[in-house]
């Protein structure tokens, strides 16, 4: 599994030799992906040349719960499978230790330079961007790349990157409201619900067969 990223992140490094490359980041536990979050990687896939998807290894004030790091991996390879503008890194998991969004952007960068960084999230993340570490790090470091949801001012959040001096670093873009969560999914295994429609034909698979996510399994 490891080598298939690995060889993925050397094709990437191949295309961008000796021209300008886009490349999309978006980190989140993926605990287990889901449709909300293929979704979000497509509405923004017009404006990047490749998607990175980093899964961390541990959250600041998360626990995960119900899958290992590795289980998490292998479901987002399989959400990914067929689709090469699709790379799920191991780098934060490879380093270990709290998962912070400005360090893993600067390794990202000090591996490839030549690349445009976007980092894609909902506008509802993005509001939450002041109480990250080294907020205006993270504006120099990548353009946002914010989804536009019902209920959310698209005044507010350039407000609050005004605060922070990044107010020309973000791009908005059109995505359908998708109001699917992971741990919406965990708790409908646990009860013995579908999750059909909720997470990928593959992942719903994989969730059954490794037996993840059931009854007496925290969620």
């Amino acid at each position: 599994m490891r080598g298939k990223t690995i060889l993925k992140a050397v094709r990437f490094h191949q295309r961008s030799l000796g021209r300008p490359s886009k490349l999309g980041v978006v980190a989140g536990s993926f605990n287990p992906p889901t449709i909300a979050h293929e979704e979000l990687v497509y509405a923004a896939g017009f404006q990047v040349d490749e998607v990175l998807c980093v899964v961390p290894s541990v959250f600041p004030h998360k626990e995960f719960v119900g899958a290992t790091l590795e289980q998490r991996v292998e479901m987002l390879e399989l959400a990914t499978a067929g689709n090469e503008a699709f790379v799920v890194s191991t780098l934060e998991l490879d380093r270990g230790g709290v998962s912070y969004t400005v360090e893993t952007l600067r390794t990202i960068a000090a591996e490839h330079p030549q690349a445009e960084l976007f980092l894609l999230m909902g506008a509802d993340s993005l509001c939450d961007l002041p109480t990250w570490r080294e907020p205006e790090a993270v504006l120099e470091l990548a353009t946002m790349a914010v989804a536009e949801r019902s209920g959310t001012r698209r005044a507010d959040i350039e407000q609050r990157l005004a605060e922070l001096g990044g107010r020309e670093r973000v791009r908005f873009f059109d995505m359908p409201r998708v109001d699917i969560s992971s741990s919406n999914v965990r708790r409908r295994v646990r009860d013995g619900r579908p999750i059909r429609y909720l997470v990928p034909d593959e992942v719903v698979s994989y969730i059954g067969a490794q037996g993840l996510y059931r009854a007496g399994v925290a969620a």
